[in-house]
């Protein structure tokens, strides 16, 4: 299952609850458009925010609607046992994949984070996808670490953080993605796939050979990645870079909203997906003229 799209749909609230209705026209959507996988409660889909029975709620009502598509849950928690409990539930929903980020108050260090990944691969009985992002957990896995937890049962897949890839076009020197990348292929077991985070950075990697490219976006624009990711995959690498560059509109309202959410949440809003406030408190909408223009971008670039 880690191949190709990975789509991260939001957890549409209203009135501070669950909107599944909402949620399962995004599921219809991205199942509809055959992505490859859905997280259904990745960060995108709040899995910090919800108790464990609206996480296993949602799951459930992702792996009903998922017309087979393969389904993965965040269980990120502070604590271990939480992790753990965690993800019982979710296997009891039917996902077929987790993602486990070191989710913390206090900074980790390597070994409570090796601990962490350790107890829960002895538990689990699907695949984990390791979910590195330091600007929101505060910890950033070393190659000695990879190398440790790539021993362990049943690690999946690695979600990287969004780095730039390719060349210098001075002096033909290679990013720091590229050679987190080639890094990577030389530490962790061939097996484990190795998938690109961070949308403006997508295009790039799966040029540069990614697995799979795990995308806000792409939980609610399924088709529009879709096509970048084909014409990476077909070696058309001017093309899929193109594409990403005529959603660099987007990338920006990510930039300046400290990520995706709040702007593919109002896109689910535009769209007629949920209603308008469709995350919980203390989230707020993106500002009006910020509104407008994501109106203008989806309906000018015919996003889908």
């Amino acid at each position: 299952m880690f191949t190709g799209l990975s789509a991260f749909p939001i957890t549409p609230f209203k009135q501070e609850a669950i909107d599944y209705k909402a949620f399962q026209g995004l599921v219809d959507n991205l199942a509809s458009a055959n992505v490859d996988s859905i997280c259904a409660i990745g960060s995108t889909g709040l899995y910090p925010y919800l108790t464990r029975e609206e996480k296993y709620n949602v799951v459930k009502h992702a792996v009903n609607h998922a017309q087979g598509i393969p389904v993965m849950a965040g269980v990120g928690a502070l604590r271990t046992y939480d992790v753990l409990k965690n993800v019982e539930a979710v296997q009891q929903a039917g996902v077929n994949a987790v993602l486990l980020a070191p989710v913390s108050y206090q900074v980790l260090n390597e070994e409570e984070v090796y601990g962490l990944y350790e107890a829960v691969s002895r538990e689990v009985s699907v695949p984990i996808c390791v979910y590195e992002n330091p600007r929101v957990t505060n910890f950033t896995f070393s190659d000695e670490l990879y190398r440790r937890i790539g021993q362990l049962p049943n690690i999946g897949a690695i979600k990287i953080p969004g780095t730039p890839f390719g060349k210098s076009a001075d002096d033909g020197s290679v990013s720091d993605g590229v050679r987190r990348l080639a890094s990577l292929r030389e530490i962790m077991p061939a097996d484990v796939a190795i998938g690109v985070s961070g949308d403006s950075f997508g295009a790039a990697g799966m040029i540069e050979g990614c697995d799979l490219w795990l995308s806000v976006i792409g939980g609610i624009f399924p088709r529009t990645v879709m096509r970048i990711i084909d014409a990476a995959r077909s070696g058309n690498a001017v093309d899929a870079q193109a594409q990403s560059q005529a959603l660099s509109g987007i990338w920006n309202m990510f930039a300046r909203n400290g990520g995706g959410l709040r702007v593919v949440a109002a896109a689910a809003e535009i769209l007629g997906y949920c209603e308008t406030p469709s995350l919980p408190a203390p989230f707020l909408p993106i500002d009006k003229n910020e509104y407008g223009e994501l109106e203008q971008i989806i309906g000018l670039l015919s996003l889908s």
